[in-house]
């Protein structure tokens, strides 16, 4: 799940750092504590539209340019997700392996054991009968 706090303070911490600005000058420019600026910037807080409008303000920076800058970003991270192969979103997440069901085979009869041109085929092809005329690949 995206959260829109964290992409605000993502792209306010872009604009902060491309201006080569510290935490504090903007904080005390803005009328904001260091500490919650960092806390908005990290994510962690949701910025009012007053502070909101400050930070902007101290950064020098429109705030309908930094919402677009979120909507981008925001929907990029949608983009991405929606694009995920399915069943491997959770994996991904989980950091764990998808688990494969093992395929049991079965020796077709005529050829000697372990000779290299032995065929083999899977043991759901031999259980269920083809239909009558049907070309069955192995």
């Amino acid at each position: 799940m995206v959260l829109l706090r964290r992409l605000l303070g993502d792209v306010l911490r872009r604009h902060r750092v491309r201006q080569s600005r510290t935490l504090r000058d903007v904080s005390s420019a803005a009328g904001v504590s260091l500490g919650y600026l960092s806390e908005v910037e990290r994510g962690r807080k949701e910025a009012s539209s007053e502070l909101l409008a400050a930070i902007c303000g101290a950064l020098d920076v429109t705030l309908s340019e930094v919402l677009r800058e979120v909507s981008d970003d925001l929907a990029r991270e949608e983009r991405r997700v929606r694009l995920a192969p399915v069943g491997f979103a959770a994996a991904a997440a989980s950091r764990m392996p998808m688990p494969v069901r093992p395929v049991t085979v079965r020796p077709v009869a005529g050829i000697p054991p372990h000779h290299p041109a032995r065929p083999t085929v899977p043991v759901a092809a031999l259980q269920t009968p083809a239909p009558v005329g049907a070309v069955v690949a192995a």
